[in-house]
Formats: structure tokens, sequence, C-alpha cells
């Protein structure tokens, strides 16, 4: 089985892991105040949608950034979020924090032996080292749960409708994926699968700061992608940008955060596997772009 096959059955499997998926505990008020989640990555995107779906009580920090603010850390609960659970920043912050918990897949990994716990992943996979699909969306909810109730649905409508949307869509090779505030780290989700999966030019953004900084960048053909429930700032914003030669793609959200949440990552991982299939890819960029890794590899472990 090629990478961009496993990175398929991956992202179906989610289907099933969706019924199956077994909430946390949330966390107390006064608990929630003193944690910070950590990550780096997609796990970095899992931290965020914690920090938005708590109402910014808790935070999401860079590991890096925890690492040169040592007394942030010793004063506080860290929850990591990492696949691997061998990223070496988040093992260092780990060592030094006040009380530490990794999210994680690999229970013998290094992250997992720094922390005082364990909250562990179980969602199956293809077994195939591809893009990250099915373990970002059990991060992500499993970071949501430890701070907000939440009801996950658990049929297969925003699987199907996210499905028909992307297949509808068309992208270049350079996009930019607009967001605000839950949906911010879901852009930041969708532009890394086009690195991962295509190497793409792929950029994300803050709706307001858009017409700011990164509209400038922009050139005819571009593709823009949005993350937000449809109303007249972001419908006038794809309107003025379709009359200058911009390709829009603004997708019709589902009525519940958690719905758009979960549409939002069917959609990002889809919209980059049907551009990998037109292209006719039998591998993941990243997994073809060894010198690229190689550097990856020799930073992160």
């Amino acid at each position: 089985m090629n990478t961009i096959e496993a990175y398929e059955k991956d992202i179906e499997l989610q289907l099933d892991f969706l019924k199956s998926f077994r909430k946390q505990k949330i966390l107390s008020y006064n608990q929630l105040k003193n944690t910070i989640f950590s990550g780096s990555g997609d796990s970095l995107a899992s931290a965020m949608l914690a920090e938005s779906f708590s109402g910014d009580v808790v935070k999401a920090i860079d590991p890096l950034d925890l690492y040169k603010n040592i007394q942030l850390v010793k004063s506080k609960h860290v929850y990591f979020v990492s696949i691997s659970g061998n990223t070496i920043t988040n093992i260092k912050v780990a060592k030094i924090a006040k009380r530490s918990t990794a999210i994680t897949s690999k229970p013998e990994s290094r992250l997992a032996k720094a922390s005082d716990e364990t909250i562990l992943l179980t969602a199956p996979n293809s077994k195939i080292f591809t893009a990250g699909s099915i373990s970002f969306l059990e991060s992500a909810l499993t970071c949501i749960s430890l701070v907000k109730k939440i009801t996950i649905p658990k049929n297969s409508k925003l699987f199907l409708k996210a499905k028909a949307d992307a297949k509808k869509s068309k992208v270049s090779k350079r996009i930019f994926v607009l967001g605000n505030l839950f949906t911010f780290p879901l852009a930041m989700y969708c532009a890394a699968k086009f690195y991962e999966i295509l190497g793409h030019d792929a950029h994300y953004c803050k709706i307001e700061q858009f017409s700011h900084m990164e509209l400038f960048s922009v050139h005819k053909g571009d593709t823009i992608i949005i993350f937000e429930e449809k109303n007249l700032h972001n419908k006038q914003l794809g309107k003025n940008l379709r009359k200058i030669g911009i390709n829009v793609i603004h997708p019709s959200m589902p009525s519940t955060k958690i719905s758009q949440m979960i549409y939002c990552v069917f959609f990002s991982q889809l919209l980059a596997l049907f551009e990998a299939k037109k292209k006719r890819k039998k591998d993941c960029h990243f997994v073809t772009a060894k010198k690229i890794r190689n550097v990856s590899n020799q930073m992160i472990y």
C-alpha cells in the first residue's frame, strides 16, 4: 500500500472512530485556569482548539516558548500533545513542568516516561507512515473534551457533505486558508495537509488580518479557502476577491461548533487527497522529499 492509499484509508477509518470515541473527564474551572496545552505541527492545532473551546481559559503555547519561560512552566499543569511522543522540546519541558500529562499514542515513548501521567490515543490506523488524519482528529477531540462538554455526531452526514464539497472544489498551487476563533487552528491544519501531501505553497491566517497583510501577496488564480459560517463580512470578501480573478472556496458550514470543527477536518483531508489523486500521486510529498524530511527530523527529534 502506498502512502496516499494509506492516507485515504485512515480518513475513512474516522467514521467508525467517531462512534466509539471516549471523552475525557472535564477539568474544573480552577484546574483550567492553571492549565496549558502544548504541541507542534498538527498537535499545536489540537492545543489551540482546546484554548478556543475553553473560552480562552486555558492557553495553548508553543513548546519552545515554554522552554524559554521556565517560571511559567513550573507553576502550571501542561498537557503535551504528541502522537509519536518523541518531540525533543516537549520532553525537555515535561521534565521541568509543575505537572505534565502526555497525550500520545505511544505509552512507552520518551514523553510518556517524562510526564506524570498519560492519556493514551488508541484510534486504529493503517500502520503506514503518512500525513496526520485520524490521529489528529482523536487528539483534537481529546483536548476539546478536557475543557468543554461536547456531543459527537455519530452519523456519516458530515463526512458525506465534506466529501461532496471537496470533490467539486478546485484549488491552485498557491492557497490561503482563512479562519477565526476555533476555525483558525483548522485553517492551520488545512494548510499543513497541502504542505505534507502536495508540497504546495499554502498559508493560514485570520480573516481580518488577511485583508491587512496577506492579501497584498495574492495573485490572480490563487485559491482562498474560508472556514467560517457565511455572514455579510466574509461574503463581501469573497465577492471582492472573485472580481479580481481569485478562486474562492467558501463551503456552507454546519450549525454547531463541534460539527463545524469535524467538518473542516474532513474537508481539509479530502481536499488534499482529491488533489493528489488528480495529479496521480502515489506518495505524500513529505515522504518523497527525503532531504527536507531529514532536516525536519534533525530539528524535531
